[in-house]
């Protein structure tokens, strides 16, 4: 019986989030260039990234811990779209939506994630390199970040170039 209630407990959570994230599409369109602006993840207006855009979909502060903010973004790569190495200012979840994504952390192993996948980025790690292998399928991410209130989301390496970790 203890079981059942911890599962429905789970569950009213994941719709709660759900409908957090629905009603964050609804609402934020128009606001998704202020905050890419506010964080300094412009990544269609970036140099150091190519075929990558970011749409807002919610900025909330955490409601037990004012210091600290959930952003979440939509994350768009274009065909052989790609990132060059930067860091966030907090910890990151990233689930695969569509497509498929390569992905290097703190010049590890490059892992290959398709949809319905996910992985976390600790705080303090670097993304070495993110790119959308395919030719011809765009992929789409959700990218949810804590970090503290106010911080700068994303910062690119000074000089923003990172050879690819393997041939295409």
């Amino acid at each position: 019986m203890k079981f059942r209630f911890v599962e429905s407990n789970i569950m009213v959570y994941a719709r709660l989030l759900a409908a957090s994230i629905m009603a964050g599409f609804l609402s934020v369109a128009g606001m998704a260039n202020a905050d890419d602006a506010r964080s300094g993840a412009s990544g269609a207006r970036d140099t150091k990234s190519v075929g990558v855009t970011l749409m807002a979909v919610t900025a909330q502060v955490l409601p037990d811990d004012p210091k600290q903010t959930l952003t979440a973004f939509m994350v768009y790569l274009a065909p052989e779209a790609s990132t060059s190495s930067h860091r966030h200012a907090g910890v990151v979840f990233v689930h695969v939506l569509e497509g498929t994504v390569r992905s290097q952390l703190n010049n590890g192993e490059v892992i290959e994630y398709r949809a319905g996948d996910s992985w976390n980025e600790p705080p303090g790690s670097v993304h070495s390199y993110m790119e959308n292998p395919s030719k011809t399928v765009p992929a789409r991410l959700i990218a949810t970040i804590i970090a503290p209130t106010g911080a700068k989301l994303t910062t690119y390496d000074q000089d923003g170039s990172v050879p690819p970790p393997h041939a295409h």
